[in-house]
């Protein structure tokens, strides 16, 4: 990890406009908790909704979307990213450096409100404020690492990304039940079910299958975002 490279990451994606979108999350996931936990209905349903369905199902995709691309994309759209690959730094340690700030910085935003929000409307029973806070963990490490990869290959990678978590992950995977297979969003989900009580929750992937695939898409998207920030490097040569 570059401390160099951290710092101006971080320092791009907490720019006052960027700051003040990511701050949108946790104070409207806290807010709606809030309400929540003062209302009358059934409290296990209103957390499967408030911190699965919005949460881990909305909320977090679109910030991390916010977050891995910002990590890169606006470098490479205005061109000051030659600044920094003119550098004497490995291709891989840029993008692993990028990588860690946009997950620390996923985590910070969504995962520990996401444990507060738990236990501010279910307290610690069930162990559900835990298991959705460890399912925001992995996916947003994912998130971050195939969202960073749309940043780096494509020019609308805001666009492609919302396609992946809004129309496949939100839409497709509701009524296609193959579909969820391919879902980071149910890949956490199996994580928060193997750490809840028993029963308590239910995901479509099993916990065999969910931690592979979060392995294989976190380290394959960050080694493809690798490999093309090299080829950026030497269409810049030319």
């Amino acid at each position: 990890m570059n401390p160099t490279v951290a710092r101006l990451t971080l320092r791009g994606l907490l720019g006052r406009r960027r700051g003040l979108l990511l701050l949108v999350v946790p104070v409207l996931l806290l807010a709606i908790s809030a309400i929540a936990a003062g209302s009358s209905g059934d409290k296990h349903e209103l957390v499967v909704n408030v911190l699965g369905k919005l949460g881990l199902g909305t909320l977090l995709p679109i910030l991390g979307l916010v977050v891995g691309t910002g990590a890169i994309a606006t470098e490479i759209d205005d061109g000051s990213i030659v600044y920094l690959l003119a550098k004497p730094l490995p291709r891989w340690k840029i993008i692993t450096t990028k990588l860690a700030v946009a997950i620390g910085t996923t985590w910070a935003f969504a995962a520990l409100p996401m444990l507060l929000s738990g236990l501010l409307l279910y307290g610690t029973k069930e162990g559900l404020a835990l298991a959705y806070t460890v399912a925001a963990l992995v996916s947003g490490a994912a998130y971050s690492a195939l969202f960073l990869l749309l940043g780096v290959v494509t020019r609308h990678a805001v666009v492609a990304g919302l396609a992946y978590a809004l129309v496949w992950e939100s839409l497709v995977g509701n009524f296609v039940e193959g579909a969820r297979t391919l879902s980071v969003q149910q890949w956490g989900l199996a994580v928060a079910e193997s750490v809840a009580a028993e029963g308590s929750l239910t995901s479509a992937v099993s916990l065999g299958a969910a931690v592979p695939l979060l392995l294989v898409v976190a380290v394959a998207a960050t080694a493809l975002a690798s490999v093309r920030l090299a080829g950026l490097t030497l269409a810049s040569d030319e």
